[in-house]
């Protein structure tokens, strides 16, 4: 069975994020991931995740002017400057923080504008990957399925590991979100098998709610039984959304141990 990590974006939302951390130690998480942590000083989340004996897997670059729409800066012509910038404040917090890897967003891109969005991601990655490696971090990449990222600059397993196979950088890894996976293109299973070369981090939620995932088109336990007969040696990432109380929804993972 693999070990599952809290996501903090998602799990425990009535709570700021220090009590957040605490939470998912009550509820016997032992790693947890977080979205956008920037608001809460690197060092009192390092010590909120020791007293709670939590492991920090990862974080994710800033997505730009969010209220805007916009969801990462990676491939965005003319965005290079601020994007490096978001890059360097990810790399100075998981330093800081002990947090271990970084999901890096890549943005809005319409279709004709993809070409030239993906010259502007390689290169932005290349300068990325180099500064991350200098402090043994790597990178996600992670497509995000059309239905809820309308736009988003990919949405295919298929276009990351295109990049990640072009720019053959040992700290670029995939981000393999099932729910993503599921809604953009489905054959789960055999992607996982695929792509599992190139897999840095595996995250999960029902299809189509993105609840918990003991309800939906998903059957996890095949899920599991293949990450494992596949030999990830990973976290999986519960990045879903609470049908209500948080702490009430973890039946389910307590029916996998």
């Amino acid at each position: 069975m693999p070990r599952f990590s809290a996501n903090l974006g998602l799990l425990w939302p009535d709570r700021p994020l220090l009590e957040r951390i605490a939470a998912a130690g009550r509820a016997g998480f032992r790693a947890i991931e977080m979205h956008f942590p920037y608001d809460v000083p690197a060092g009192e989340v390092a010590a909120a995740a020791r007293r709670n004996g939590l492991t920090i897997l990862g974080i994710n670059t800033l997505p730009g002017k969010f209220e805007r729409g916009e969801r990462g800066l990676g491939a965005l012509p003319g965005r290079e400057r601020e994007f490096q910038a978001a890059v360097d404040q990810s790399i100075d917090y998981c330093v800081a923080s002990g947090a271990g890897a970084i999901h890096v967003m890549a943005g809005n891109a319409a279709a004709a504008e993809r070409p030239q969005a993906r010259t502007v991601f390689a290169n932005n990655l290349r300068i990325a990957a180099a500064k991350a490696a200098a402090h043994k971090l790597p990178l996600l990449l992670e497509p995000l399925n059309p239905r809820d990222n309308p736009g988003y600059f990919y949405s295919t397993l298929a276009e990351a590991v295109s990049l990640i196979e072009e720019l053959a950088l040992p700290n670029v890894k995939l981000q393999f979100d099932v729910y993503h996976v599921a809604i953009s293109e489905g054959d789960v299973l055999t992607k996982l098998k695929r792509y599992m070369p190139f897999i840095g981090n595996v995250q999960i939620a029902a299809v189509p709610t993105r609840a918990e995932p003991d309800e939906g088109e998903i059957a996890y336990p095949a899920i599991f039984a293949a990450v494992d007969a596949l030999g990830y040696t990973g976290w999986v990432g519960c990045e879903y959304r609470p049908r209500g109380a948080t702490d009430d929804g973890l039946k389910w993972l307590r029916g996998t141990t």
